[in-house]
């Protein structure tokens, strides 16, 4: 197998192989991670980008053993796309908590969707929060975790936990409203690090191996922002796109945009809890100040 190929294929241990795709950029780090959970019988956790070449991949290590599930923490794009080829190739039914507006908190008026949303995604049958996956071998437990999308799931098998985009080590999540809230986002962390110490599988990047330490990183990361944005407000009114000015300095032109969409979200999170209100259409452009 050429060197690239065998990046891109790691047996993490015995029983769970990763298979990263090759859609690398500032947002997945090095691609989109699918994770191959079992020996003689498998579930596919997040099959990754409609990429023939990523499905050329995932079908050549899952060879001839029978797919029990095809397991999606959330419908993005790069992690639901290849659902429906993997699907027609394996036999397996796709599970999830429900499609791209499943679990969606109601939006403010006029407010876009955010890149990347997998609109066209119905997976085949659905995972509510606490239900058991389990085959040959492995046994996972689906926890709801809504914050980065409302219909985002991570998967628990009592010593990893599948995390999807809600956590990951080489950067923070972007929670991008309407399909993402803030406020769920905080609340799903906490109830992470309330399960117990756990190994980290992202949906992009390395594992993590202190998954609490992680995520007690993350909530302190957003709580701060948090604190941030209020001290930008209170200097006077402000959008979010002035915020992201002010409280992001020196980022790269290509992640404005995402950060952006979290000081958004941030503020609505703020609006929901009276500590913030806006005049105007809530959008990247209206004008916020504190109460």
């Amino acid at each position: 197998m050429p060197g690239t190929e065998r990046e891109r294929v790691s047996e993490l241990e015995p029983g769970l192989v990763r298979v990263r795709a090759a859609n690398a950029s500032p947002l997945t780090a090095d691609g989109t991670n699918t994770y191959l959970l079992g020996h003689d019988e498998l579930c596919v956790i997040d099959p990754g980008p409609e990429d023939p070449s990523h499905l050329a991949r995932v079908l050549d290590v899952i060879g001839r053993r029978p797919v029990r599930a095809i397991a999606v923490t959330h419908a993005h794009l790069d992690h639901s796309g290849l659902s429906r080829a993997l699907a027609a190739r394996t036999g397996a039914p796709v599970l999830a908590f429900g499609d791209a507006r499943a679990g969606q908190r109601p939006a403010p008026d006029g407010l876009a969707s955010g890149p990347g949303v997998d609109q066209t995604f119905r997976p085949d049958g659905l995972l509510r929060d606490g239900e058991i996956l389990e085959g040959a071998g492995w046994r996972i437990v689906a926890r709801h975790t809504p914050g980065h999308m409302g219909n985002h799931l991570s998967f628990d098998d009592g010593r990893h936990l599948f995390s999807g985009d809600h956590a990951m080590g080489f950067a923070t999540s972007v929670v991008s409203p309407p399909e993402g809230h803030m406020g769920d986002y905080l609340d799903s962390l906490e109830r992470l690090i309330r399960i117990g110490p756990r190994v980290l599988l992202p949906g992009h990047g390395d594992s993590v191996a202190d998954g609490l330490a992680r995520l007690g990183e993350l909530l302190a990361h957003r709580l701060r922002r948090e604190a941030q944005i209020l001290d930008v407000l209170a200097s006077g009114p402000a959008s979010p796109a002035e915020i992201a000015e002010r409280l992001y300095t020196g980022l790269a032109p290509d992640l404005r945009p995402a950060a952006r969409r979290n000081v958004l979200a941030h503020l609505i999170a703020l609006v929901d809890r009276n500590r913030v209100t806006s005049d105007d259409s809530v959008s990247e452009m209206a004008t916020f100040r504190r109460v």
